[in-house]
């Protein structure tokens, strides 16, 4: 019992010294939090204050852990805020991972910890500043401390958003007081952030809230409107000029003379607004930025005079003169807050006042504010020892590096290294040389010195282990290059420090950015450019267009060219214009507007406008037959190209004319109807009788309601040279409605201005003809011709139709094309031979059909498929023209297709020919090829097809129309369906004959090389015999192998004309002479021919001579191995009893050789084979037995006895016919 109570009693002992052991705990967290520390306070808050401080939360004690605190400091219109740390000590960490301050400017946000801050001052870019501080869960620190005051700011420092509505509106303060004006003077900067249909910039109200004074713009372009009178103003200020940068204008009126003048670009340009002329601008109006449609954008320096400047004014004013009414003063205005925003880069901006300096976190702000700065040390390291390896080396300079910036005052670290081996000694290095990237957090406003890290590192020198030195002296520390600024096509990036990344807007829709870093090679430590980041960025492909938006897309296109741009942009642009010409409903307010754009486009390089001005061209011409307008004329100018359009009533025509000058003052060319200027640029004259020579319809007569004038100051859009001749003259074109114009019964008038005076060479009038040059145009004198009229300066020219005219001057003189009279003689020859050709190629291919005895050999089958596709090709060739004419796209691609198909099947099966010819004749022993026909059929059709079908899945469009023969007049020109792709016919047809005329005339070479060796063994021919056969060998060779086709490799220069006809008379007749020289003249096919065609004493028995001598001659050559492999009219196959067996042993690539020897079993006595019923029947006691020996010699006159047969047959059957054979014959 004792025990337990006292057990009980020490419990409760312990438990009361728990309890207050709890309550000690409790009371010191307490007197921590509320004695030694602070409770966190809201510090989430709005200053609006002129000037006040505000601090850390417990400041001056250690912050809060975990704390995230905003002020937002605000300030009236007109006024920055300036703060300044009067105290600062935040946890400093390497880019202020832990604690921090970040203070947002209005454009930039800068970050703050440690001590840097301390002493500070930032103003903000506007009247907003917001300044955020971040704690962590450790760490604390005394804070900071900040005050910060309102300061005013010049007007002149700011820029203002044109707002849209009534709500926040930007006014003239009613301080100001606007007397009436006779004449004034407003000046402007401008920058656009959006284009809209309507815009107005600034708009003057009456007291009758009546418009007295107000510039903007609509659908029918820009205008200015006076005391209610609207002035259009867009000829000298297009809507395009109000870019996405600030650019200043200046507006001037004159009431004298109703004179609206404009002043941009270092330019003055004027127009008179005669209904404006007498009246006057109100007094104490209203004046505001913007209107009923405000303009989008921003708007600075706005200033009005109450008189007209001269130019020389206008040339010398300067952003900061005063103007005598409205100036860009704080005074002037009333301005919401939120709408004016200060910016450094504005013409007439100044420096904000302040008690310090303005100072940022970095010096050269301009080029990046980076957290880290990067200095690249180079060293040598010398290894006395040379035992260590690379991989060695690099550790130990690591380490070293390492060793000597730790612990060190200021917060570096390396962060790679290079070792590289530099002298050699034995094969072994003995010294490397080392690179290292040193990387130092930028945590004040001054860099740390160069100096100070070469004394740090020559500090360690001979530090370093494992037996390695650094060389006295050989340290160099640089801080690493700035990547320098680049100028690409529509971007500029500034110089900039490494590891910045800059941000510009994209192109063309700068509400988007493209992005761009300066990094740090690997390498070499060296700063570089990355590839721009343009994924944000929209393409001009992108642009939808429709009849809705179309005034919108012009507006964009038209801002889009107002800049250099890229071939490929080039061909963009004008791909959408002619989308939008195409769906759109043609104003006179988009049509100016798509005018300007084609205009902008003519500024292009040639290079650029090569591949659109096709397009462009069509489009400009579609756009006049669309364009709707009201009156009697309309004309539209731009700075390369005018239009003007004139109605058109066809029952009282009675001739016009037109004219296009450039006014004084001005550079852009107009159109002028009706009128006889002195030396215009160009004056066309349409005759009374226009209409009277074309054949139309009432129908079609009453829809002609225009008649159209173009005139192209610039020519980038036409070819500059042609035949030798160059573009010496403006572009000028008409056109009647859309109906063709032609053969006029009186000529069209056209005088045009010349570029350059050359008196001395020869004008020529062309036109521009669209058919040419595969559809990409070109320059035509059809129907034109130059008038006496003419002068030095200026051409006249008479035209029986209408389109585009320009003069073309020869230069080189007369080019050396083929002219039309031979044209047509070339044609005549072509189709004449083309089609006897095909003739005979079919009488060829009959005859092998229709004798079966024939084309047993493999020279016959060969030669039939070379006449089958000679056939095919001139069938083809001859329907050509004529499908041609049908225009229709799919036939004429197919005729293209099987017309180049059977040109590369003709060549194929020529270097075939040779090919076979090469085995038969060169390749004489153990040569087999199993199912020879079939593989040559599989390459001579098959590889054609493989190239064809290629070029068609590839681009289908290489075959169409074309057009041939057509001389400098355009004439004797002629539709042809072909390749049109250049590429195609130069790879394809081109090389690929090349490929196998150089076979076949390296054949050719062998053959007669062959054939003259044997010939000069014999002696029982005359010269005259030797000289027949030998020039029949020559002839039969050259067409069968198609040596003709090199004619075409010879026809150039001079000789030209020559080998054009020879190519065209012996290509287009190669089925003739095959047929006479591998058909008629064959004594085996003229024996076939007279057995079964003919009747009379010119038929031939079937038990004639020539049959029994074939019968035998078939055994002789079977005996002898040499028949089938080259003879085209083999002997062996006019026999009726031809075995199986001798058909084998008859074939050179027969698989046994095994009985060969037997047929030389008696050379002397050949009677004993021939009299054999087949060869394998052999004389028991001949000497050639399979198991008899022949001694060397008798070998070696074997394989002549042999070789000199077969040189024999071959000349024999396949050059010459048997009827020059008879004195040859075994």
């Amino acid at each position: 019992m004792e025990s337990c109570t006292g057990s009980r009693g020490r419990g409760g002992g312990g438990r009361w010294r728990l309890h207050h052991v709890v309550l000690v705990v409790l009371l010191w967290m307490t007197l921590h939090r509320h004695a030694l520390g602070c409770s966190s306070t809201n510090c989430n808050v709005v200053l609006t204050d002129a000037q006040g401080e505000f601090t850390s939360p417990c400041y001056p004690l250690k912050y809060p852990n975990s704390q995230a605190c905003k002020w937002t400091l605000q300030a009236p219109a007109g006024f920055i805020i300036q703060l300044s740390f009067l105290d600062f000590d935040l946890e400093e960490a390497p880019g202020c991972i832990y604690d921090r301050v970040v203070v947002n400017t209005g454009n930039t946000d800068v970050r703050f910890c440690g001590p840097t801050a301390n002493g500070l001052t930032l103003n903000s870019t506007g009247n907003v500043m917001e300044l955020s501080f971040t704690s962590d869960f450790s760490v604390q620190k005394r804070g900071f401390s900040v005050s910060f005051r309102h300061v005013a700011v010049a007007l002149r420092n700011q820029k203002v958003t044109i707002s849209s509505g009534n709500s926040q509106v930007t006014k003239v303060a009613g301080s100001v007081s606007i007397p009436a004006l006779s004449h004034l003077t407003l000046c402007f900067e401008l920058e656009r952030s959006q284009q809209k249909q309507k815009e107005w910039i600034f708009t003057y109200t009456d007291s009758s809230n009546n418009v007295a004074l107000s510039l903007g713009s609509d659908q029918s372009g820009v205008k200015v409107i006076v005391d209610g009178v609207v002035c259009p103003i867009d000829s000298i200020l297009p809507a395009s000029e109000f870019t996405s940068s600030m650019k200043p204008f200046c507006v001037l009126w004159t009431s004298s003379n109703g004179r609206v003048g404009v002043y941009f670009n270092g330019n003055y340009w004027a127009k008179t607004c005669s209904s404006s002329s007498g009246h006057n601008v109100p007094a104490g109006g209203n004046f505001r930025l913007g209107g009923q449609h405000s303009f989008s954008g921003n708007i600075y320096n706005l200033r009005l005079w109450d008189y007209a400047m001269s130019v020389q004014q206008l040339n010398a004013l300067s952003c900061d003169m005063v103007g005598n009414v409205i100036d860009w003063d704080n005074s002037h205005w009333t301005i919401p807050s939120s709408l004016a925003q200060t910016d450094t880069s504005l013409s007439c901006s100044v420096s904000p006042p302040s008690n310090t300096p303005l100072t940022t976190s970095c010096d050269s702000p301009g080029l990046g504010c980076p957290e880290e700065l990067f200095y690249r040390i180079s060293f040598v390291v010398d290894d006395g020892d040379s035992e260590l390896t690379r991989a060695d080396v690099e550790r130990a300079v690591a380490l070293w590096l390492n060793q000597t910036f730790q612990n060190w005052t200021h917060a570096v670290y390396i962060n790679s290294t290079s070792v590289q081996p530099a002298v050699q000694s034995g094969g072994n290095p003995t010294s490397y040389a080392c690179q290292a990237l040193l990387v130092y957090y930028y945590i004040s406003n001054q860099s740390l010195g160069e100096a100070a890290l070469s004394a740090r590192m020559s500090s360690s020198e001979g530090l370093m282990g494992a037996g390695l030195q650094v060389q006295p002296g050989s340290a160099d520390v640089r801080l690493v290059e700035n990547c320098p600024e680049e100028n690409p096509l529509h971007y500029r990036w500034p110089e900039s420090r490494p590891s910045i990344t800059q941000y510009l807007p994209c192109f063309p829709n700068k509400d988007q950015s493209t992005s761009r870093t300066c990094l740090i090679s690997p390498q070499n430590f060296s700063s570089h450019w990355s590839h721009a980041d343009i994924s944000n960025c929209t393409d001009i492909d992108t642009i939808q267009v429709s009849a809705e938006n179309a005034a919108e897309v012009a507006v964009q296109l038209a801002v889009i060219t107002n800049n250099e741009l890229s071939n490929e942009e080039v061909s963009k642009v004008v791909t959408k214009v002619k989308e939008l010409v195409n769906v759109a409903k043609i104003n006179s307010s988009l049509a100016s507007t798509v005018v300007a754009i084609i205009s902008n486009v003519m500024s292009s390089s040639e290079s650029a406008l090569a591949a659109t001005s096709e397009k462009a061209l069509k489009t400009v011409d579609e756009l006049v037959q669309k364009i709707e307008f009201e009156g009697s004329s309309i004309s539209i100018t731009s700075r390369h190209l005018a239009v003007g359009i004139s109605a058109l009533n066809t029952s009282v025509f009675n001739g016009t004319s037109f004219s296009a000058f450039i006014p004084p003052n001005t550079t852009n060319p107009q159109i002028d109807f009706e009128s006889e200027r002195v030396n215009p640029l160009a004056q066309v004259v349409l005759p009374a009788s226009l209409l009277s020579s074309v054949s139309l319809s009432d129908v079609d007569r009453l829809s002609l309601s225009r008649i159209n004038f173009m005139f192209f100051s610039s020519t980038n859009l036409f070819q500059k040279e042609q035949h030798g001749r160059s573009l010496n003259s403006y572009v000028v074109a008409s056109s009647v409605g859309n109906f063709s114009i032609s053969d006029l019964k009186e000529p069209v008038e056209i005088e045009i201005a010349h570029l350059s005076q050359q008196p001395s060479l020869n004008p020529v009038c062309m036109f521009w003809d669209f058919s040419l040059n595969d559809g990409a145009g070109g320059w035509n004198a059809d129907g034109c011709r130059v008038s006496e009229e003419s002068s030095s300066n200026r051409t006249v020219c008479l035209c029986d139709h209408l389109t585009h005219f320009g003069i073309l001057m020869d230069i080189s003189g007369a080019s050396p094309h083929i002219d039309p009279r031979n044209n047509k003689i070339l044609t005549f020859i072509t189709y004449i031979g083309c089609g006897i050709s095909a003739i005979f190629s079919a009488a060829t291919l009959l005859t092998y059909i229709a004798f079966e005895k024939l084309r047993r050999d493999y020279p016959s089958k060969i030669l039939m498929n070379l006449s089958t596709s000679l056939l095919l090709l001139n069938m083809v060739f001859l329907l050509d023209g004529w499908l041609a004419s049908l225009d229709t796209d799919w036939l004429c691609l197919s005729v293209a297709v099987f017309l180049h198909y059977f040109l590369l099947t003709s060549f194929t099966w020529m270097g075939l020919e040779s090919v076979h010819m090469y085995i038969a004749l060169v390749k004489v022993f153990n040569t087999y090829i199993r199912r020879y026909i079939l593989k040559f059929c599989i390459v001579g059709w098959g590889l054609p097809a493989v190239m064809v079908g290629i070029i068609v899945s590839v681009d289908k469009n290489s075959y169409g129309l074309q057009e041939y023969g057509r001389g400098e007049s355009g004439e004797g020109s002629s539709e042809f369906c072909w390749i049109q792709n250049s590429w195609v016919f130069y790879i394809t047809c081109v090389g690929y004959f090349c490929l196998v005329f150089l076979l076949n005339v390296a054949m050719f070479v062998v053959v007669m090389l062959q054939i003259c060796g044997r010939n000069g063994k014999r002696s029982n021919r005359t010269l005259r015999e030797e000289v027949l056969r030998n020039l029949r060998s020559v002839i039969s060779l050259t067409f069968l192998l198609g040596m003709t086709w090199g004619f075409a490799l010879f026809a150039w220069g001079p000789v030209n004309l020559a080998f054009m006809y020879l190519f065209a008379i012996f290509n287009s007749l190669q089925g003739l002479f095959i047929f006479i020289f591998h058909c008629a003249l064959k004594e085996n096919v003229q024996k076939q021919w007279r057995r079964y065609l003919c009747c009379g004493r010119f038929r031939l028995s079937d038990n004639s001579d020539w049959s029994k001598t074939a019968t035998n001659n078939t055994k002789k050559v079977s005996s002898e191995n040499l028949g089938k492999s080259l003879s085209s009219s083999s002997f062996g196959s006019s026999t009726a009893n031809w075995t199986s067996k001798a058909k084998a042993t008859l074939n050179p690539f027969t698989k046994r050789h095994s009985n060969t020897d037997k047929c030389y079993s008696s050379p002397i006595s050949p009677k004993s084979i021939s009299s054999s019923p087949s060869s394998s029947e052999v004389d028991p006691n001949s000497s050639s037995s399979s198991s008899a020996i022949l001694p060397v010699s008798q070998m070696i006159v074997k394989v002549k006895d042999y070789c000199s047969t077969r040189t024999d047959n071959f000349y024999k059957n396949i050059i010459m016919s048997d009827s020059f054979a008879h004195s040859t014959r075994f």
